[in-house]
C-alpha cells in the first residue's frame, strides 16, 4: 500500500462524502467549502488520475447530459484499497499526533 499525498488525502475524503455526486467539480467546490482552500483543476485531476492507477478510486463515465453538445461527466468512487489508505493516513497522524505534542501545543 502506498502512502498518499496531503492533497490525495483531501481528494479522497471529498470523494468518499460526496458518495454518488463525485465528480470534479462537486469534488472542488466541497473542498473548497470544508477546508477554504481552492484547488486548481489540474491539481486536482493529477490527484485523481494518480488515486486511480493506485487503484484507490474508480472512475465511472456518465452518459452525456441531454442538453445539445451536452459532455458526460467522470464520476469517482472509492475502492476497498482506497478505504485502507486513508485508514492508513489517519493512523499515520495520529502516531505523529501523540499525546506530548499536543500537550506541548496547547502551552504555546
Amino acid at each position: 500500500m502506498k502512502d498518499i499525498s496531503l492533497t490525495e488525502e483531501i481528494v479522497l475524503l471529498g470523494v468518499w462524502k460526496l458518495g454518488e455526486d463525485a465528480y470534479g467539480v462537486t469534488i472542488r467546490h466541497h473542498i473548497s467549502e470544508t477546508t477554504s482552500r481552492i484547488l486548481p483543476y489540474g491539481t486536482l485531476y493529477s490527484a485523481l488520475a494518480k488515486l486511480e492507477k493506485l487503484g484507490y478510486l474508480t472512475k465511472i463515465v456518465s452518459d452525456p447530459t441531454p442538453e445539445r453538445g451536452g459532455r458526460s461527466k467522470n464520476y469517482y468512487q472509492m475502492t476497498p484499497d482506497g478505504i485502507v489508505a486513508l485508514k492508513n493516513s489517519l493512523e499515520l497522524r495520529n502516531s505523529l499526533w501523540d499525546d506530548k505534542t499536543q500537550i506541548a501545543l496547547s502551552q504555546i
